[in-house]
């Protein structure tokens, strides 16, 4: 698989929160980082996603916004 997103972290699935219409997934990246997203629960069928599989977090955006106090 060839995507233009550059920003791609390997992870285990750690969780999986089904809801209705879609899913809340979590992705250990290692070093006590989760990445934490949201997709159709089609797409966690598709995907073939359970927990201790590999998956990718892949972000492609064009603004990140940061906040401090």
């Amino acid at each position: 698989m060839k995507i233009s997103a550059r920003n791609q972290l390997a992870g285990t699935v750690v969780g999986i929160d089904k809801g209705a219409v879609n899913s809340t997934v979590q992705i250990d990246l290692g070093g006590a980082v989760i990445v934490t997203a949201m997709i159709t629960n089609t797409s966690v069928q598709e995907l073939g996603l359970e927990i201790g599989k590999t998956a990718y977090a892949i972000v492609k955006a064009s603004d990140v916004m940061v906040g401090a106090d």
